[in-house]
């Protein structure tokens, strides 16, 4: 085979880029000799090829302020760009996700058809809700009985699903 071929198994085996694999002229032979992934992993063994060393750049102040930072330094107001809710994480996420989780145990259950389903599905999309107990007043209004035990029931499952 060709040495390109021996550098790509090399790159793959040591989990590196193919441009910091690098052959030692010696066994420049053996490597273009290299049929198989064995024979490519016994090269490395004895030292014909190697990858060359990580570059790490980082200067000694980054690393001071990363300190800092674990202390809960340089994070006043002075530093802080966005607001609250865009520092503080993923609130919408969790809330359309838990919204939707609800409404396909409804679905399941068979209180709702698929038509409505998708109808409510668009409005949790929209962030028409609040949470999910505006969801729940909304369904209601619109005719669909959910009992306060089935809602409990329902609930219980999705909590048995992310313990």
């Amino acid at each position: 085979m060709t040495v390109k071929f021996t550098k790509r198994i090399a790159a793959e085996l040591l989990g590196r880029g193919g441009s910091s694999v690098r052959i030692n002229q010696g066994s420049m032979e053996k490597a273009s000799k290299a049929m198989t992934r064995e024979d490519v992993k016994a090269l490395i063994k004895e030292g014909g090829i190697y990858a060359i060393k990580e570059k790490h750049n980082l200067s000694i102040s980054s690393k001071k302020l990363r300190e800092r930072r674990k202390k809960g330094r340089s994070r006043g107001q002075g530093r802080r760009k966005g607001s609250l809710k865009a520092r503080s994480g993923k609130r919408w996420e969790k809330k359309v996700r838990s919204q939707r989780e609800f409404l396909r145990h409804l679905r399941i259950k068979g209180k709702i058809d698929g038509k409505n389903f998708r109808r409510y599905y668009m409005l949790i999309k929209g962030n028409s809700f609040q949470d999910k107990a505006s969801m729940i007043r909304h369904l209601e209004d619109n005719g669909v009985k959910v009992e306060p035990e089935e809602i409990k029931a329902i609930n219980e499952t999705i909590a048995k699903r992310y313990k």
